[in-house]
């Protein structure tokens, strides 16, 4: 019924920055919440940051100062700005969306940041 595909993952420096995009298609409720989660070897997944329909972000502690949630429900679509990027932030990251009945991954993007 839906399909979230991930864009914007790659290798950055430390210190650099990422936007990453999410394109959400099918069967879009009106109210919703969106986010990005992600997971790296050996440590459990982690919700990095989510953001409700009537615009109301949350963020991880690890996120917060640093990354910036935002949507555009018209395009069905979430991102993720992330500045001041660490090492530490290596992980697979993966679009999310939850609504009534349903909770949906995407396929996830590798993002490696390392000098």
């Amino acid at each position: 019924q839906v399909q979230l595909v991930e864009s914007g993952g790659g290798l950055v420096q430390p210190g650099g920055s990422l936007r990453l995009s999410c394109a959400a298609s099918g069967s879009i409720f009106s109210i919703n919440i969106m986010g990005w989660s992600r997971q790296a070897p050996g440590k459990q997944r982690e919700l990095v940051a989510r953001i409700h329909s009537d615009g109301s972000p949350s963020y991880a502690d690890s996120a917060k100062g640093r990354f910036t949630i935002s949507r555009d429900s018209a395009k069905n679509a979430v991102y993720l700005q992330m500045n001041s990027l660490k090492p530490e932030d290596t992980a697979v990251y993966y679009c999310n969306l939850w609504q009534p009945g349903h909770d949906y991954w995407g396929q996830g993007t590798q993002i490696t940041v390392s000098s």
